[in-house]
């Protein structure tokens, strides 16, 4: 986990930026999680050059915020999953797998309402992943 971190730390540059998406899916360990689904919410960031999108004001020469979007909910609104690291990990496995000018991607998953004794804003992962050589 610490090679992970050291490597999200070294990412600087150029991303894309996409912050609470809200969908609604059906994923957890518990039957009533599975049934009647509940709010998940979703950020990613993609880090890819954007120099050449700079320069030419054209959306060719980047990836749009809705493809992201996109597989974001395709993912969350989709198959249940036990875990929400299984989500975040198809969320970031996608998104790499169809752009491939994305070097690396960034994806947290909360659920902001869960039956947890306490007061909290909610509860997640985050995951980093980037393309392998």
């Amino acid at each position: 986990m610490a090679g992970e971190e050291e490597a999200a730390v070294a990412w600087r540059g150029d991303k894309l930026i996409l912050r609470g998406l809200r969908f609604h899916g059906t994923h957890g360990v518990k039957p009533e999680e599975k049934k009647l689904g509940q709010k998940f919410v979703v950020d990613v960031d993609a880090w890819m050059d954007l120099a050449a999108a700079g320069e030419s004001d054209d959306i060719s020469d980047t990836v749009s915020y809705t493809d992201i979007y996109r597989i974001a909910k395709s993912v969350v609104e989709g198959d249940s999953h036990n875990l929400l690291e299984s989500v975040a990990q198809s969320i970031a496995n996608l998104t790499l797998l169809k752009h491939p000018e994305i070097s690396a991607v960034r994806v947290k998953v909360e659920k902001p309402h869960v039956a947890v004794q306490g007061v909290l804003d909610g509860l997640g992962v985050e995951i980093f992943r980037q393309r392998k050589a």
